[in-house]
């Protein structure tokens, strides 16, 4: 992972520092995210992610 100066973290907000904290799985928090998608998959048929903030570069 690479940071620079301008980025921002995606958990907090605050300047990335590089720890990964973001790189870890939702529902079992010593596994790493390998995509597999169990976190946004149920038996429900609708699901969403709130948007608070829209960033343009």
């Amino acid at each position: 992972m690479t940071t620079s100066k301008s980025s921002e973290c995606v958990l907090e907000h605050k300047a990335c520092t590089g720890c990964g904290e973001c790189n870890y799985c939702d529902l079992d928090e010593n596994k790493i995210c390998d995509n597999c998608m169990e976190c946004i998959e149920a038996d429900q048929e609708f699901r969403a992610i709130g948007v608070t903030d829209i960033k343009y570069d």
